[in-house]
């Protein structure tokens, strides 16, 4: 900025005076009795400066990182409506363990229903996700009552891990490095939540550079303590592509403990827009 600029700026913003009297009173405390730049201009700099990045998002996109995100989000599940079946194997640390199904219908990435199949003892409880609103019908209950992304659905699972269906959508990433494991090299991404409504606040996600399958997550709290690591495999075809039949699910804080989720019987389905309604939730088949 030229500096007649600048002195039109600070003349006009009479707030500027008082600043610049207390920090002159400063540095002449301090012995300093001259500037690189008259303080004035200095002032009036910054205030124009600070006035234009008020237009600039400070937060620079990724585009490559959300370009891997995206593609290994679609390896994982369809873009377009589906239906997948989900057997959860919980183990606890004295080896017992505790098995439940689900059938989660879902589209795009804001629209969620998951059925329990079993236990018989809870069936037909239903969880509907709508935008990041997150509700629980229960057959004994007559109003549906609203629940976090984040509290334990069974297990080492959170209700966010069946009911959404990608990261890229909650999630800001960023390439930190390459990996090679066992032959194979890897971008290792960071995400970062968009908010604190998500299921985790920070994940570290290991894709693969060659096919775009995810390998690996990290998953961790608001406080960054690790919380469990999740490990993608036994690909198989699903709806048409290569994906994830298996997710193994381990606690990092309660050792031995895991639970392993088996994917079957997923398609591609057209679902309409009222079955992800709470007036709805009796209904779905």
């Amino acid at each position: 900025m030229k500096k007649t600029k600048a002195q039109a700026i600070f003349r006009d913003n009479p707030r500027l005076h008082g600043l610049a009297r207390r920090l002159q009173r400063c540095f002449l405390v301090l012995g300093v009795t001259s500037l690189f730049i008259p303080l004035p201009v200095a002032l009036a700099q910054t205030a124009a400066t600070s006035s234009a990045g008020n237009d600039i998002n400070p937060m620079t996109t990724d585009t490559a990182a959300q370009e891997i995100l995206r593609k290994a989000d679609q390896i994982r599940f369809p873009t377009e409506g589906f239906q997948v079946d989900i057997s959860i194997l919980s183990t606890k640390a004295d080896q017992s363990t505790e098995a439940r199904k689900y059938q989660v219908l879902s589209k795009g990435n804001d629209k969620t229903v998951v059925i329990v199949t079993e236990p018989a003892s809870e069936r037909g409880q239903t969880m509907l996700m709508s935008g990041r609103e997150l509700w629980v019908f229960l057959p004994s209950v007559s109003q549906p009552v609203r629940l976090s992304l984040a509290q334990r659905l069974t297990g080492q699972v959170a209700n966010g891990d069946l009911a959404r269906a990608n990261f890229a959508g909650d999630y800001t990433p960023r390439i930190v490095r390459t990996e090679e494991i066992h032959g194979d090299n890897y971008t290792v991404l960071e995400l970062t939540a968009v908010d604190r409504s998500v299921t985790y606040q920070r994940v570290m996600y290991w894709v693969n550079q060659k096919n775009n399958t995810p390998h690996k997550a990290e998953f961790y709290s608001l406080s960054n303590r690790l919380l469990k690591t999740a490990y993608y495999d036994n690909f198989k075809k699903m709806a048409g592509k290569l994906r994830p039949t298996r997710l193994t699910m381990v606690d990092s804080i309660r050792a031995g403990e895991k639970s392993v989720l088996e994917y079957d019987e997923m398609k591609v389905r057209d679902i309409p827009d009222k079955y992800f309604t709470k007036d709805y939730l009796k209904k779905v088949d």
